[in-house]
């Protein structure tokens, strides 16, 4: 599958649920699904406002985090952009949206990182030591690092999964998923944009650690070598590939520098 489809889809079928957006900006985020065969697939919108319809680019950060992912060696969710035309609320909207597949295997339930601690933590135990108490260490130290180079903002309980096979007896922590509130979601405009500071360190959810992914780098500092690979200068056409007419050059570029300083500076820890 394409990571982008830039020819029109009609999604117009497609019920979407309002999920609040727990940050500054007012508006919400929509999700929806769809069944066709065995196959079941989850949608997601931008960031969306009842009179303005489609204003954020979450999705595109998204496909970005995933391809950055894909460059570090990183197992996650992929995830694919597409041009469609849907429907809210008896209105018809042009975007792009994000798809993606269920990473659950056959037999498999899953489980909030944050409920897993409450059942399962020993008194006084620390979210991470928890976690490496579970054998997870390995993904925390790489999802750690990983967040502070995009500035994820929202990496709360939830959007870290245990996945359990109760008949096959075995355990596992989903790939990493759930990157588009991250690099610049929180400009609107091209203006916001040139203004932003890429090393600047905002107010973040983090569910391990403190609300500051620079903080958070001192859980991992001395650790050399998380990623499997590195990131080079010569990766920017691949991860950006297609973006160009989707958006403003201005986002690009703004959202390479910011992606390339942070993984330098963490690099020189």
């Amino acid at each position: 599958m394409p990571t982008i489809i830039k020819e029109k889809q009609n999604l117009t079928y497609l019920k979407w649920s309002h999920i609040r957006h727990s940050g500054g900006t007012a508006g919400t985020f929509l999700k929806s699904s769809s069944t066709l065969g065995k196959k079941k697939e989850y949608y997601k919108l931008s960031l969306f406002d009842s009179e303005k319809g489609i204003i954020g680019h979450e999705c595109i950060n998204e496909i970005i985090a995933d391809r950055l992912l894909t460059i570090l060696g990183i197992e996650h969710l992929s995830y694919t952009l597409i041009n469609a035309d849907i429907a809210i609320d008896g209105r018809i909207y042009s975007t792009y949206l994000c798809a993606s597949e269920d990473f659950k295997k056959r037999g498999e339930s899953k489980i909030a990182l944050d409920d897993y601690y409450r059942t399962g933590a020993n008194p006084g135990e620390s979210k991470y030591d928890f976690c490496v108490r579970q054998g997870f260490k390995e993904y925390i130290d790489r999802m750690i690092a990983f967040d502070y180079i995009i500035l994820n903002r929202d990496r709360h309980g939830a959007n870290i999964e245990v996945l359990r096979n109760s008949r096959q007896h075995t355990l596992r922590i989903a790939p990493l998923f759930d990157h588009g509130s991250s690099l610049l979601c929180s400009c609107l405009t091209p203006e916001t944009a040139s203004a932003f500071d890429v090393m600047a360190d905002k107010p973040c959810n983090n569910y391990i650690g403190t609300r500051s992914c620079l903080e958070n780098l001192e859980i991992i500092k001395g650790q050399k070598n998380l990623f499997p690979n590195q990131l080079k200068e010569t990766d920017k056409c691949f991860l950006l590939d297609g973006l160009d007419d989707i958006l403003p050059a201005i986002f690009i570029n703004k959202i390479w520098d910011m992606i390339y300083e942070r993984y330098l500076f963490y690099e020189n820890l």
